[in-house]
């Protein structure tokens, strides 16, 4: 089963169109404070366990830093039932590189 992505600049726009999305960051937390979205941060490791945080009937939208943890993460999601998942393409790097600089690349 492939996982639906988003791009950075969709992502953008639907947030600046106040759009209902859960941002989750499965970086570690040193990652997350050198620079982040506003997304939930729960771990990779943490999910299995901390799933019943995230609400299966909306939309999340999950990242990571360049979006290789984050594919993963989606999939278990998806696997878990979870269907409306979207995996941030390019992760943080990108968004870092597309849309807001300041945003820290770790």
């Amino acid at each position: 089963m492939s996982i639906p992505e988003i791009s950075v600049k969709e992502l953008k726009r639907r947030l600046d169109a106040g759009d209902s999305l859960v941002l989750v960051d499965v970086r570690e937390p040193h990652e997350h404070s050198a620079g982040n979205i506003g997304g939930t941060l729960i771990p990779m490791g943490e999910i299995p366990a901390r799933m019943d945080e995230l609400d299966a009937d909306q939309e999340i939208v999950v990242y990571c830093r360049t979006g290789n943890r984050s594919t993963r993460v989606a999939e278990f999601l998806q696997d878990s039932g979870f269907d409306k998942v979207l995996n941030l393409t390019g992760g943080i790097r990108a968004w870092s590189n597309e849309i807001d600089p300041s945003v820290g690349k770790f």
